[in-house]
């Protein structure tokens, strides 16, 4: 470790050691990247993102309040469901009353169930697949919940309703654009094909159940935006770097402080990730626009090649946009451009200035390449040099 890393670590140290944090200098520290060491980039992520107060002294009643409560989200929304689904159907009277499977009414338990249940298989095939390329969300975690895997309770779990649930209709997946695969009505779906992890034994957990909880609890709660495909890609990266905490008493609490930085991330994001939006201004329609807006501000030439070639910004960006370029680089070079990105005050704003900086980073490239050599370029980003990408971001807020 070089000598002007460690005083950069012992900068972070002085800042975070304050009784009341100065978020400005916090801020600015943070711009550069965020140490991993001593668990400091993850708390900074938790301050950057307004989860931790920045009163140090309220730290401990704040934690214990917000753990609590996600506890009481688990209790309400995953083990009391399931508790009424194993009671659920065990007599002739209990789906003969006021309740029972095919009850066509909207506020029927069994048909909350059935709904939840079509989030829950979509939350569950996506988180499977997080960063294929790496094995740690297939590892057990060192703080299983035991809440959920309690064997005192006899109770259907969310592995237990994935395992249990197949499709016999029509599987129909969509997305934004509309359908993109159908399968062969009457096929059961196959949720655990050869070529993918097992679950692990009864009394473990993988990190990625963790992230399908996360999802499943925060689209409980918000039942206008629910869940969209691609969230899982937002909350894998922060419940990386807090599974990944070297200090344990923060990293047990991963699960909940993930959630909740979650949850204030997607305040400010979430209008994205909603469809009815999109052409207002706050949507993603607006936001791509964006990019060629400053694109044009800061290079005309690149931005005229581009609109000759009919390439539109929603043929590259609306992943980049709507991912937070999760899907772009390597995990390592995803978290340090967060760190970027949670430090600036107007993050999505940076967000559209980072992703200019990427198309005026390869102009050469693309002046000289045809449609499909530049589709090719901007969906496959060719430079892997985060630190160049976020140089030449900075150097456009600023206005060279």
């Amino acid at each position: 470790m070089s000598s002007s890393y460690r005083s950069r670590i012992q900068e972070f140290k002085v800042a975070l050691s304050e009784e009341k944090l100065d978020l400005n200098a916090l801020r600015e520290l943070c711009f550069s990247g965020i140490p991993f060491e001593g668990g400091i980039r993850a708390l900074c992520w938790k301050v950057l993102l307004n989860y931790l107060p920045l009163d140090q002294t309220m730290w401990d009643s704040f934690l214990k309040k917000q753990r609590e409560g996600y506890s009481q989200f688990l209790k309400e929304m995953i083990i009391q469901p399931g508790i009424a689904k194993a009671n659920l159907g065990l007599s002739r009277e209990d789906v003969t009353m006021e309740d029972h499977p095919l009850n066509p009414n909207p506020e029927s338990k069994w048909n909350n169930y059935f709904r939840d249940n079509e989030v829950l298989l979509q939350i569950d095939k996506d988180v499977r697949r997080l960063y294929p390329d790496m094995a740690f969300f297939q590892w057990p975690t060192d703080y299983p919940c035991q809440l959920i895997l309690d064997p005192q309770n006899d109770y259907e779990t969310l592995r237990c309703r994935v395992e249990q649930t197949t499709l016999k209709a029509q599987t129909v997946d969509r997305n934004r654009s509309g359908v993109t695969n159908v399968s062969s009505p009457g096929k059961s779906l196959n949720l655990y094909p050869s070529n993918e992890y097992e679950v692990l034994p009864n009394g473990c957990e993988a990190h990625w159940e963790v992230v399908e909880r996360i999802l499943f609890i925060y689209a409980k709660l918000n039942p206008g935006i629910a869940y969209v495909q691609g969230m899982n890609e937002v909350v894998g990266p922060l419940y990386y770097t807090f599974a990944t905490d070297p200090n344990d008493k923060w990293r047990e609490h991963a699960e909940a402080d993930t959630f909740f930085c979650f949850t204030n991330l997607m305040s400010e994001n979430r209008d994205m990730f909603i469809k009815s939006l999109d052409d207002s201004q706050c949507g993603i329609t607006y936001k791509m626009e964006s990019v060629y807006s400053m694109l044009k501000e800061k290079d005309m030439e690149l931005y005229i090649k581009l609109q000759e070639q009919n390439i539109k910004p929603q043929y590259f960006t609306f992943r980049w946009l709507t991912l937070l370029l999760s899907q772009e680089f390597l995990l390592p070079d995803v978290i340090r451009i967060w760190d970027t990105l949670f430090s600036d005050q107007d993050r999505f704003n940076f967000l559209i200035l980072v992703c200019c900086a990427m198309l005026v980073l390869i102009r050469d490239q693309l002046l000289a390449g045809d449609f499909t050599i530049n589709m090719r370029l901007l969906q496959d980003y060719p430079i892997s040099d985060v630190h160049t990408i976020l140089a030449k971001a900075k150097e456009l807020q600023d206005g060279s």
